[in-house]
């Protein structure tokens, strides 16, 4: 490695949709701004392998990061991608219950959306059959603030403005250590052009590797290097014609949203994911589980035609609590959680943070200041 040490202001970990979204702030309030993503091409991660679906805000807890930064998120997103045409449609969602006591839960997710300022619409069997033709259901909720949207284009529509404020991307650039050195942070960077680099802030928004890095990073306390499991959810595709212009969720079920539809721009129907909690990173797909989706599907879609699910791909949560561990909140944390200066971790940063960015971005910009 280079024994060169190469000064810059603010180095962002991670070319994800939020790492993006952040570097882009940052070099629009001024900052020198170096984004350094270890794999080949921006966005491969957790942005490149999820359902693409602007969240409206609905299952979070009150006041919780994920309820605040989804809700103003979501609303920042739609204008942005208005301004900046980015490819979107906010094609609403159905919530709905099979049975009644999944009814009655329906309740409780109206009640809770509504303390975080979403607001939803019960329907009864008779009115929803009308506007989801097919779906076997009892009741429904109608949320009209959900969406879908075209990942890879808002990431390089961020990507864009960063370089052209003067920020720049690095590929094939993994950290493979840092410390805190005399007030800024040492890093050192491999791949094949390896330096030291001594930046005066850095953001940690690695993904899947934000709290492996955490872990390695000489003189964060050992309080802030939180646990971290892996949750895959896996995805199947849905060849031919399909009735549905909105997605559909069935109630959530723990660790997930359940087995839901969602849809790509172009109209065609995906299913998933499901919940398989594992040790490493594997994006396998095991097309096997294809007759669990199904069995799931037709609780609330009889007519399912099997045969026309295909695997897709897979994805994967990190999830600050495992198996029956229960909510866990995005942890953003700056100088005022750890104590060290021009430092911020985004640790769990799972749905809803695609639809969250742009207001992550400037929770980064209040904890750095």
């Amino acid at each position: 490695m280079s024994s060169e040490i190469l000064r810059v202001r603010t180095v962002v970990i991670g070319a994800g949709v939020v790492g993006l979204a952040v570097a882009r702030a940052l070099t629009l309030e001024g900052h020198e701004v170096l984004v350094l993503e270890a794999g080949n091409r921006f966005g491969e991660g957790i942005s490149s392998r999820n359902s693409e679906v602007i969240h409206a805000g609905i299952y979070y807890p009150e006041a919780s990061l994920k309820a605040r930064l989804c809700v103003d998120g979501r609303q920042r997103l739609y204008e942005y991608c208005k301004s900046h045409k980015v490819a979107h449609r906010k094609c609403g969602k159905w919530i709905v219950a099979t049975n009644h006591e999944q009814s009655e839960k329906l309740e409780n997710i109206k009640v809770g959306a509504a303390r975080n300022g979403v607001a939803l619409e019960l329907f009864d069997a008779i009115s929803l059959a009308g506007a989801t033709p097919g779906v076997r259901s009892v009741s429904g909720l109608w949320s009209p603030e959900t969406g879908i949207i075209d990942s890879h284009g808002l990431m390089l529509s961020l990507l864009g403005e960063m370089e052209d404020a003067g920020g720049q991307l690095v590929l094939r650039a993994p950290v493979t250590g840092a410390e805190v050195s005399g007030g800024h942070h040492r890093l050192s960077v491999g791949g094949s052009m390896p330096c030291i680099l001594e930046a005066e802030n850095v953001i940690n928004a690695a993904g899947l590797g934000a709290i492996p890095l955490a872990r390695k990073w000489h003189g964060l306390p050992d309080d802030q290097k939180p646990d971290q499991w892996y949750a895959r959810g896996v995805y199947f595709s849905y060849s031919g014609r399909h009735p549905f212009s909105s997605l559909v969720y069935p109630v959530p079920e723990p660790g997930g949203l359940g087995v839901h539809l969602t849809l790509d721009l172009a109209g065609q129907a995906r299913f998933g994911p499901d919940v398989e909690w594992i040790d490493h990173e594997d994006y396998s797909v095991d097309p096997d589980r294809v007759q669990a989706f199904a069995r799931g599907i037709r609780a609330w879609w009889p007519e399912l035609e099997a045969h026309r699910l295909k695997p897709a791909y897979a994805g994967i949560r990190p999830k600050l609590s495992g198996p029956g561990g229960g909510f866990s909140d995005f942890r953003i944390e700056g100088p005022g959680d750890h104590g060290i200066e021009g430092m911020v971790n985004l640790f769990g940063i799972e749905s809803p943070g695609l639809t969250s960015c742009l207001a992550i971005a400037d929770l980064v910009k209040t904890r750095l200041a």
